[in-house]
Order: structure tokens, then sequence, then C-alpha cells
């Protein structure tokens, strides 16, 4: 029997959120790459919610933007309504979420891949991964064929040994019904490999003419809407916007759910994964928070090409009939039509903690991992990871060192220090309290603190660049000018501060004290600052942030200065923590087990106290 035979630089296993990042990301660096997945259908597929951005994940795909990945151009090129999350707070939790339609932004997704150079799509599952004295030399299909690589990105996403199950319905596909991925688990496990169970879930969708909307509270987007990606025109993405609704549920939804709660899946022991806490089902919701006497339930379109609702906020696994009651149940859906019924998922998923901030693994040269598969949830978080991959894999063929951001960088960076240095015993969740410096890492600035790492990577062109410099030296100036630009108590002045509640002057005060006022913004100043020239919105916004909160904004830069120095205090990779004395036990096994980079890197692994960094310390320090 005669074989295919290839040779690539890297594959990419899975064409999900990760997938499509990681691959775009080495193609684009000059690799030949080929990307497989089990169906051409899953490419960049949105088998739960139909949004991409939200609370902290908006930070993710701006950052994904600002390093030269296609997840914000993408959303900004499909999506059907979008909305600035979070504008009653302060700048560094404002983040954009956007309505996608689902079959659009598959199909734009999929034009990229084709039309990227280096890039190949394949319709095969891999079922080997090929390794040699420690390093990865290729992939095995199930057709059996050969592909010889240099390097590998597993962007597995929910489909290993994925199982849907609801009631007593079980089946062995991935989600939306697409065949599973069953054969890649054993080829890892027989590399040692640790693999794991986790489990998500979705709601039902419901036929839009079924719905009555009247009994409901629309949701609109945004009048103005501003676009995820720093290269889309702002009045490109300024058009016509779909509704979502807003409804309730109530006792009778919940009272249905108690008296069959004993058919859920999920409390029968049917289901062994564990699921994400931050995004839990409605049946755990009623169980584990009796007290309250109604959950949200939002209404979001599946796209315009469709009628499908999807039921955000009632994700379940209960059985159909049970299903059928608890919707009908709730204010505008009782005459509902379930077109999909919701559903868990089961899949394997593996520990992170065996992969490098670089997301190599530590005991496979040439193997990385990326999205879903590395124990996370999330559209958003699978395309930063797939991205980052991506890169190290390019870099790893290149010969470059691996490129890394740490905590103060980027969400990224938290993101990927977490995954990789924590115990994450459920779906991990990016959140902007798990960021510590998250006043520097705002959505609004990740072009200015990420464009120039994407440029010396290779992702970004010339022309984005130097708009970029362009950008900061106009900032600059003109935080400059309106620190050094003062007004006096002219009747003028007086006037205006009257006018927005603002304490007269006694004395001339620069703009910039006037712009720390906290009922003045630089944007409100423009009637007393003839000197103003015309500056692009984006210029105004981070002029007015960065005057307004520079007090705040100093000292969380004094936090990471003090937060760099113990990521600089590098441990050597031979070192034996048996033979350090004064270390515990557990310190030492955990130590030794998760082989850190850094002091900083150690004192985040959970079971390593402050007295055993400081034992760490003194011990280096005398090699």
């Amino acid at each position: 029997m005669s074989l295919v035979e290839e040779f690539v630089d890297v594959v990419v296993i899975g064409a999900g959120h990760a997938g499509c990042e990681a691959a775009l990301a080495c193609a684009r660096l000059g690799m030949r790459t080929v990307i497989f997945t089990v169906s051409v259908d899953s490419i960049a597929l949105m088998p739960c919610n139909p949004n991409i951005g939200g609370s902290s994940k908006g930070h993710l795909v701006r950052e994904v933007d600002a390093l030269g990945g296609e997840m914000g151009k993408n959303i900004d090129k499909t999506f059907i309504q979008s909305k600035m999350l979070n504008q009653s707070k302060g700048p560094a939790v404002h983040s954009l979420r956007a309505q996608a339609d689902k079959s659009d932004y598959t199909r734009s997704m999929r034009q990229v891949l084709e039309q990227t150079e280096n890039l190949e799509i394949k319709q095969l599952e891999v079922t080997d991964l090929l390794v040699e004295e420690g390093q990865l030399t290729g992939v095995k299909t199930y057709s059996g064929s050969i592909f010889h690589c240099k390097a590998a990105v597993l962007c597995a996403g929910t489909y290993s040994k994925a199982r849907c199950i609801y009631g007593d319905v079980s089946m062995y596909t991935g989600p939306n019904g697409l065949a599973a991925a069953n054969h890649l688990t054993d080829s890892l496990r027989s590399l040692g490999i640790e693999v794991r169970r986790f489990k998500t879930g979705t709601p039902a969708r419901i036929a839009g003419p079924s719905i009555d909307y009247s009994k409901m509270e629309e949701q609109k987007g945004d009048e103005r809407v501003v676009p995820f990606s720093f290269t889309t025109d702002p009045e490109s993405v300024q058009k016509e916007q779909v509704s979502c609704w807003l409804t309730y549920t109530n006792e009778k939804t919940h009272e249905i759910i108690r008296n069959n709660i004993d058919r859920s899946p999920l409390y029968s022991g049917k289901i062994k994964g564990t699921g994400p806490r931050y995004c839990p089902s409605i049946e755990d919701k009623v169980m584990k928070f009796p007290d309250k006497d109604r959950h949200q339930v939002f209404i979001e379109p599946e796209g315009i090409h469709t009628n499908e609702m999807y039921i955000s906020g009632m994700s379940s696994s209960l059985p159909e009939d049970v299903q059928i009651a608890m919707y009908r149940s709730v204010p505008g859906l009782e005459q509902a039509r379930l077109v999909k019924n919701a559903y868990a998922i089961e899949y394997d998923c593996i520990d992170a903690r065996q992969l490098k901030l670089s997301l190599e693994f530590k005991e496979i040269s040439g193997l990385f991992s990326a999205g879903q598969f590395n124990g996370s949830s999330g559209y958003e978080e699978a395309a930063a990871q797939g991205l980052i991959a991506g890169i190290n894999a390019a870099r790893k063929i290149q010969g470059k060192e691996p490129f890394i951001l740490d905590r103060s960088e980027a969400y990224i960076g938290v993101l990927i220090d977490d995954l990789v240095t924590k115990e994450n015993v459920e779906p991990y969740r990016m959140m902007t309290s798990r960021a510590e410096y998250r006043l520097l890492l705002r959505q609004d600035n990740a072009d200015l603190r990420l464009t120039e790492k994407g440029y010396e990577i290779g992702l970004i062109d010339e022309e984005r660049y130097q708009k970029l410099l362009e950008k900061k030296e106009r900032i600059a100036a003109e935080i400059q000018r309106v620190e050094s630009t003062y007004v006096s108590d002219h009747s003028n002045v007086q006037d205006f501060l009257r006018a927005h509640g603002s304490t007269e002057l006694k004395s001339s005060i620069c703009l910039g004290e006037l712009v720390r006022r906290p009922e003045l913004t630089y944007e409100m100043l423009s009637e007393i600052d003839p000197g103003r020239s015309p500056l692009p919105a984006d210029v105004r916004e981070q002029v007015n942030i960065s005057i307004k909160y520079k007090g705040y904004l100093d000292r969380q830069i004094r936090q990471v200065e003090q937060f760099k120095k113990l990521e600089k205090k590098q441990i050597p990779e031979t070192i034996d923590y048996n033979r350090i004395s004064g270390l515990r036990l557990e310190a030492q096994q955990k130590l030794a087990k998760y082989r850190p980079t850094s002091i900083g890197q150690a004192s985040r692994i959970a079971g390593v106290s402050p007295a055993d960094i400081s034992v760490l310390l003194v011990y280096i320090k005398n090699l």
C-alpha cells in the first residue's frame, strides 16, 4: 500500500480560533504550514455564543490585533451589533463586545486562510504525533499519510474524544454535530502527556418567529461603533445594527428545574468532566443560588441569514422535554420552538503546566499547544494562545529566542502565565481581576504597548509601524503642551467652570490640572483652549487618560518595576531543588515538577510560600 508522505515546516492540528491564528502567524512568518481539521465547516466555528469580546476578552482581541493577528479584523467585517461595556466605570475595564454573524465570521476567516501564501488546509484527522528522542518529527493522519515537520501546534479545542450530552442522550460527536477527534489522545498519553477531562455547555437555539419580543427589553448597539482592529477605518463600521433582547427566568422556571434535577446528567453523575465556574448552566444557577428569584436571559441573533436565536444565560443538559417546558416558562418564550437542543460537551484536554511560557511542551521539543485544549475557555483566550504558539513555532524553526509576554505587558501574558503556572481545576476564563496591572493594560492602548513587538516579530508591516510612531509622537507632544499651557481667572474660564460644576480659579493653572478634576475632561476643555490643533479621536483619548489618571498610572509603573526585578532573576535550568536546604518538601516537589524559569514565576506556583522564595533567592545568589 502506497502512503502519502510530505515535508512541511509547521503542522497545526485544529482550525478553530487558536488554530487559525497559529497557522496564519506561521505562514506569514514564511513557514510552509498545513492546518488540519476534522471538517472544513469547523474553521473558525463559533459553536457556542455568537459574540467576540466582552469584559477582559475585548482586551485579548485588541492585543491579538496589535501583534498582527486576525480575530479583530474578522469581527469588524462580520459583526451585526457592537457595544462598549462598562462605560460607567474607568477606562481600565472598558471592553468592546460585538455580536457576530456566525456563518459570515467562519466564511470570512476561511477565505483569509485560503488566500494566505504558505498555508494549506486539509480535512484530515491527525491520529499520531511522531517523536524521536524528545523531538517532534511529524504527524500521522487517519488515512495513514505522514507529514514530516519541524514544529506542530495542538489546537484540538473541544473535539478530542468529545461527547455531547443532554438527559439520557449521549452522542460521541464534536460541537454542532461535527465529527469528534477520537484518536489523538492515545498518542499523547503514549508520549507521557497528561490528559484530563473538562466540560462546557451551550443553550438551545430557538426559532425567532416563535418569540414574543413585546415581553422583553430591547438591547440596542452603540450609536457610534468602535472597531476592534486598530487598522479598521472607524467610518467603515458605522452601519445599521440588529437588536438583542433581555428577559428573565422566574419561579416557575426554577420549579421545573428543581423538579427534574435528578434527570440532569450534571447531577446524576453521567457527566464526569469539570465545567467552568464562571459560565454555569441554568441548573447550577438555580441549585447553587436558591435565594435568587430570577436570572437574566439574553436573546441574541445568530446572524442575519438565519432566524436562530441564542438563549444566553440558559445553557443546560436537561432532557429535551424538560428543556421545552423550562424555556417556555420564560416571558416571551411561551411558544418557543427549539431548533437545536441545549447540551453539555465533555472533551479531553491537557494540564497546561506541562508547557513552557512559550507554549512549547517541556518534554517534547517542537511541540506546542494552544486554546481550549490547554484547559481554557472562550474564543478570545484561544485566539491569543494560538497567535503566541504560532509565533513561537516559527521562531523555533528560525533559531530565534521565544516570544514571551509577561504579566506587566499584556492580558495575554497574564493568561498564559496563569495557565502554565497555576493549578486550574476547571476551564480557565480571563477576567480583568486577574490582571494586577490592569490600569496600564487597557484595551485602548494595546497598540501602543504591543504593535512595536509585532513589528519586530515580522507580523506588522512598515506602514502600520510608522503610523504607530506618528501616533506616539502626537500623544506625547499634546500631553506636553497641555501640561505647560496655563489659563487664568478670565471671565470666560470662570463661566466655563461654573457651567460644569467645577471650582472657580483663584490664580492661573495649567490645563493638565483641570483635566485631572473629576468633573472635567480633555475634550471638554477645548472651548477654553484656543491653541489646540485638530487631533484624531484615538490620540485625544490617550491624552485624556494619560493626564487624568497620571498619579495612578505612575504608581502602577513603579509596581511593575518591582515585578520586573523578580522576573529578571532567572533560575538555572539544571537546578536540583532537592539539594536546597530549608526548602519545604511541598515547594521542592512543586518547583521540580513545573521548573519555573524565574523567581517571579516560582512565586506564583501554588504551594510555594514567600519563605520558600527567600530560601531560593539565597541559594541562587550563592551558586
